[in-house]
């Protein structure tokens, strides 16, 4: 089982922009249609979750999660 990770990019990227919007998870949670309990998990990093309710919470704030080329720095 993975651990939960609250500083990775998307957790802290919903977090700070919900915070700017100076809404409450309960806000944010009605605002875009998901379970107050997928917002708290989102931004308490649970590692697995549903791809497409992370995408409908992003689009909320203008983003999305798309495919990124890994970058090889040793190349």
């Amino acid at each position: 089982m993975e651990d939960w990770n609250r500083n990775n990019p998307i957790s802290e990227y919903v977090r700070k922009q919900r915070k700017a919007s100076k809404m409450t998870q309960i806000e944010l949670s009605d605002s875009t249609g998901v379970g107050l309990r997928f917002v708290r998990d989102l931004e308490q990093g649970k590692p697995s979750l549903m791809t497409n309710k992370v995408n409908h919470v992003l689009l909320f704030f203008g983003t999305t999660l798309k495919p990124q080329p890994i970058i090889n720095e040793t190349n």
